[in-house]
């Protein structure tokens, strides 16, 4: 039997969709793989990864919060007063 490890579980406040990320190992053994469960109401999406194509993901995931982190505060040390 196939193992499913539970890693995380979050859900995402604008959309309320429920992301779960689980650990998938085969019976028959070979890599690891991080499966992504994404609920949006009635309708499921799921896929598995590798753990390069997984940390290439967390990258750019990382890169484009931090690049928006940047942008928030900027915005708020420079506010934009209308004129």
């Amino acid at each position: 039997m196939n193992t499913i490890t539970p890693l995380e579980k979050l859900t995402i406040p604008l959309g309320g969709q429920v992301i779960e990320l689980q650990q998938l190992d085969y019976e028959a053994g070979g890599m690891s793989l991080l499966r992504t469960r994404i609920r949006e109401k009635s309708r499921f999406t799921v896929f598995e990864i590798d753990p390069d194509s997984a940390r290439q993901w967390g990258s750019a995931l990382l890169r484009w919060a931090d690049s928006q982190a940047n942008d928030v505060s900027a915005q708020t040390t420079n506010p934009q007063v209308p004129e």
